[in-house]
């Protein structure tokens, strides 16, 4: 099936529930409502009301469900402070991006997926440095690894926005109970498991990466899962830094691994097809067979509790639960790869900042995290607001202190690799593109120092 359309702009307000009206809302000028500033319901907002209101223009890739609970996380504060939030998300935001800043029609304020996009637009002085109030709220919400991801030559670009762990397997309970499988603790066990699939006559899994400019991604977080455990993480940061070629023997042999499922025939595409139907399968949809027994296993970030169909229950004991990526080898362990967005300026109006503050809170992240399928990296983050398993397994697998985290490689890449020939490498390899001859073509892409 193909990818929903992006999402068209919609302004935030335009959707209050109805539940302001019943506090003391008026009607603005063109229908909109907005509650009583000087209500109690607009006190946590109070600090961000001397604005005059405006118009913030936020561009994203988050799309779909995800972008409505977006939206509705921040209805409130539009509402209080009469600052205008109209969203747009779209599959095409890491091509889109660079074609709206170069032509002068750049948005006030960019959710970036990966952090060489900010490095990116920070080194060509077209991103702000933070404001110092916003640069504050970030330092007091984040670790310094986080903050890391966005600093450019001693200035912070960035505030943390959503984070996600991106080594999950979602499977179904159900099916797993009904054949007498068991969650597996290796990834030799995943292996025996997938086959004793295979042997019962069903597909051990499905995957997607299509994803509009974005296609491949899903593939490359398969190669960065097996290189942070096959090789743990110094090999990992060295082959990120570029500090060994891509086509190091060390990525070879991750390469080589992931082969072994993404193409194998046996194994793949359940629901869709054969090995090539990957490359034209949308990651949104990779996964919904699991419903319906046609595949057993599905390699997605938590996030893609989202995408589940309304009515999915997300449990131990539910339609759907996941476990995270078994270990390779046991003297490395079970290291956590992860991801998250980063929240850019293009603008400094003062309601653009003080959206920009807004975001960096933990109150903004607890009202995020309580409409479901997202989590956080900041610090004070309450978990109790998080009511799926997933998501309250995935903020405790970030949090942990003894965890081997590491960002997605691709993210920290130059752009023109992590999300340029790496991803289209990955498209051609699922196409029939030899391994050696991938690895070279994206090693052959790498920028010159």
């Amino acid at each position: 099936m193909p990818l929903l359309p992006p999402r068209r702009i919609a302004t935030a307000a335009a959707a209050l529930p109805l539940v302001l009206i019943a506090g003391g809302c008026s009607y603005l000028e063109g229908g909109s409502t907005a509650a009583d500033p000087d209500s109690a319901e607009c006190e946590p907002f109070r600090e961000w009301q001397d604005t005059d209101g405006g118009t913030v223009h936020v561009y994203a890739s988050i799309r779909d469900v995800e972008a409505d609970r977006l939206e509705t996380s921040w209805a409130d504060f539009v509402s209080c402070t009469g600052i205008d939030v109209q969203y747009e998300g779209t599959g095409e935001f890491e091509a889109q991006i660079q074609v709206m800043v170069d032509g002068g029609n750049a948005p006030d304020l960019a959710f970036f997926p990966q952090p060489g996009l900010v490095e990116r637009f920070a080194s060509a002085g077209d991103l702000l440095p933070l404001p110092d109030a916003v640069r504050e709220r970030a330092e007091a919400g984040f670790s310094e690894d986080w903050l890391n991801y966005t600093t450019v030559d001693g200035e912070m670009y960035g505030v943390p926005l959503g984070a996600n762990v991106k080594s999950f397997v979602w499977y179904s309970p159900g099916y797993f109970a009904e054949n007498g499988y068991e969650v597996p603790e290796t990834w030799d066990d995943m292996i025996e498991l997938s086959d004793a699939i295979v042997e019962a006559g069903d597909k051990p899994w499905c995957a997607g990466i299509e994803s509009g400019d974005a296609t491949g991604w899903p593939a490359t977080d398969w190669v960065e899962n097996v290189m942070l455990r096959e090789n743990g993480p110094e090999v990992y940061d060295q082959w990120v830094s570029h500090e060994i070629p891509f086509n190091d023997e060390a990525v070879a042999d991750a390469m080589n691994r992931v082969d072994g499922i993404l193409r194998n025939p046996d194994y793949v595409n359940g629901g869709y097809g054969d090995v090539q139907s990957i490359a034209t399968t949308a990651f949104q949809e990779a996964g919904l067979p699991i419903l319906e027994d046609q595949c057993a296993m599905h390699m997605m970030g938590s996030f893609y509790a989202a995408n589940w169909p309304e009515g999915t229950e997300v449990g131990e004991d539910g339609d759907v639960f996941a476990f995270n990526m078994p270990p390779i080898d046991p003297e490395i362990g079970t290291p956590v790869l992860g991801g998250g967005e980063f929240v850019g300026a293009f603008a400094d109006r003062p309601e653009v900042v003080a959206f920009q503050e807004y975001l960096a809170t933990a109150e903004w992240a607890d009202s995020r995290a309580a409409e479901g399928a997202w989590i956080s990296a900041h610090q004070d983050l309450d978990l109790d607001t998080l009511q799926s398993p997933t998501d309250r397994l995935g903020a405790e697998v970030l949090r942990d202190p003894d965890a081997v985290f590491r960002f997605d490689g691709a993210d920290i890449m130059p752009a023109a690799v992590g999300a340029g020939t790496f991803w289209r490498g990955m498209v051609n390899w699922i196409n029939g593109d030899d391994t050696e001859e991938t690895l070279t073509y994206i090693e052959d892409s790498w920028p010159s120092s």
